[in-house]
């Protein structure tokens, strides 16, 4: 079979540089690069400032480039240093995953480690970490509640090995596996007036509603898929109100200050207080999302994909299959 040519990247790249160029290089100008001044960047890295401008230097030198706009508040980069910085973000990135996998590789005990959306804990992720301690008890897992945005940043700096999150959101150094799509449903006050509407609801039934949607920061989230699902179809709601997160938003629901749009799988959770209805639009849904390091295919992982695969398959639920 042949080798995946990004799996070289990291090699070559320190090739055609030299012997004189360090990963530290890297870190340095991405960090100048990103804070736009070398105060600022110099106290990033814990470093003191002349020597990091020295490595600046030194890098330029050795690249026979001007990587910065000299004079330039903020310091702007050059056009080969845009170029510079996208290929050495990847770049660290690869040795990040590296350093991480080998680590991971080099340990006796086998570990893992799950960033998970706190919606994804009314559906069947519970039920996923049960089976797997289950049937493979050998593996000490730790679960951590994280965005997805957060989930992305920690599979990169080793944090976790592996996410459940709903954003579609695209990363080199990160593998994305949809694994279904979760059908939204609306949240309302026990005795609301479109309780009496039938059994399913259109999105422009909730025009002069108080829509609360979660979570306030950071963005992109789940807000942003419910804003979308008005926005495609040209509804424009009066009122919204955005919140920290699921548990405020079902309680002021509870509480008669508006409706929320929420995943199907948030009717497992009962209270007397708060009613469900499904939507008519069918194609109303937020994914399920099965986020790894790119190059990681650890036994764990694969096991863990497997078993999920497997209890869809018993739920009947309608998913795409994929292998890492």
């Amino acid at each position: 079979m042949p080798s995946d040519p990004s799996n070289t990247d990291l090699l070559s790249f320190q090739y055609f540089l030299g012997i004189n160029m360090e990963l530290r290089h890297l870190r340095y100008f991405v960090a100048v690069a990103e804070e736009k001044n070398f105060t600022r960047a110099s106290k990033r890295l814990f470093i003191a400032q002349p020597p990091l401008s020295r490595q600046i230097q030194q890098l330029e030198e050795e690249l026979e480039v001007s990587l910065f706009e000299r004079g330039s508040r903020p310091l702007q980069l050059t056009e080969a240093g845009r170029f510079f910085y996208a290929h050495a973000q990847q770049l660290l990135g690869k040795a990040a995953d590296l350093k991480s996998m080998t680590q991971r590789v080099g340990k006796i005990e086998r570990t893992l480690s799950i960033g998970f959306v706190a919606s994804t804990l009314y559906g069947l992720l519970p039920k996923i970490i049960r089976r797997f301690r289950s049937e493979y008890n050998a593996v000490e897992i730790s679960l951590h509640e994280m965005t997805t945005m957060q989930q992305i940043k920690a599979l990169k700096d080793g944090s976790i090995d592996v996410g459940f999150g709903r954003i579609r959101y695209e990363d080199a150094d990160v593998r994305r596996i949809v694994l279904r799509e979760e059908r939204l449903i609306v949240a309302l006050p026990t005795g609301h007036r479109l309780t009496g509407l039938g059994t399913h609801l259109n999105l422009k039934d909730l025009i002069p509603e108080t829509l609360i949607i979660f979570p306030k920061a950071p963005r992109p989230s789940f807000a942003d898929q419910v804003l979308s699902a008005f926005s495609d179809r040209a509804i424009k709601l009066e009122k919204i109100i955005e919140v920290r997160e699921l548990q405020i938003a079902i309680g002021l629901v509870a509480a008669e200050q508006g409706v929320a749009i929420v995943p199907a799988s948030l009717q497992g959770m009962k209270r007397e207080d708060v009613s469900y209805m499904e939507l008519e639009e069918k194609n109303t849904t937020s994914p399920i999302i099965f986020s790894v390091r790119m190059a990681d295919q650890s036994e764990e992982l694969g096991q863990l994909l497997r078993l999920i695969y497997d209890i869809y398959d018993a739920e009947k639920i309608p998913h795409v299959k994929e292998s890492l």
